[in-house]
Parts: C-alpha cells; structure tokens; sequence
C-alpha cells in the first residue's frame, strides 16, 4: 500500500478507536456494540465476551452500576494490514475511571494497557471491531468494569 494510503487508513482507523471510546466515555457505551461485527470477540483485563450481544450486555451492566466517569486515552496507534478488508491495530489506551459524578478527586489512570484489535471492512466501506483484546501493562487496585 503506496505511504500516503496507508497514512490515511491508520487515521481512519485511529478515529474510529477514539470515537468508540468517546461512546463508553459520554454514554456509558450504549450503542457500543454497534462498533463490532455480530461474532466479535471483546477482551478486557478480567474476561471475554463473544458476540454483539454480549458486548452489549457487558456495557448493560457497567450502566447499572450507577454513575461512573472514564476516560480512555488512546496513544501511539500503529497499524498493520492484513488483507484488503483486515486490519491489525494497536496502541496504548490509559484509562482514568472512578465511580460517581464529576468532579472528582484526581488520580494517575489505574490501568495502562496495550489495547489489540482486528477490524473488519464492510460492503458499505466503513469498519467494525472483529476483536477487542486489552492487555494490561500497569494496574492499580481501582476496580473496572470489566
């Protein structure tokens, strides 16, 4: 793939990271599942959900919890192609979250970990998530959602 095509794919695809992120962040990941393809595979620190239905239970639950703020900030995206409609990506996703309403007190992210995924290119051009698998590096004792 000629450079500048592949620049414009890793920003594509880096934008759609931060947009899912952005839904789990402001909307408690309502229509997250929506970003994966029907037999996806999503992988947190602490367990696997596979198929859309189970991603979206998982973000059903995180909701019921009650008031949670995140941040998940997504750092030094690379990606690598696989074939014409697969796409390997990989970056740093720090993840700032407490449970409650803002403000809050403010503390290092409580997890620091290599987010893992495969994204699929549909018929109608755009992408979704094949899988999903976040790998942590660094953890503090906050606990997650997952």
């Amino acid at each position: 793939m000629p450079p500048k095509e592949l620049l414009a794919l890793r920003h594509e695809l880096e934008a759609l990271a931060i947009d899912f992120w952005h839904e789990v962040d402001r909307h408690d990941g309502r229509d997250a599942a929506r970003f994966y393809v029907e037999d996806a595979v999503f992988e947190t620190s602490i367990r696997e959900y596979r198929g859309r239905n189970a991603i979206h239970g998982f973000y059903n639950r995180r909701q019921q919890r009650g008031p949670r703020l995140s941040l998940h900030v997504v750092q030094n995206f690379r990606i690598d192609v696989l074939a014409a409609d697969r796409v390997h990506c990989e970056y740093i996703m720090s993840l700032y979250a407490a449970d409650g309403e803002p403000v809050l007190p403010s503390r290092p992210a409580i997890m620091i970990a290599i987010a893992d995924e495969v994204v699929r290119q549909q018929p109608d051009g755009s992408w979704l998530y094949e899988s999903r698998r976040l790998k942590p590096l660094f953890r503090d004792d906050t606990p997650t959602t997952g």
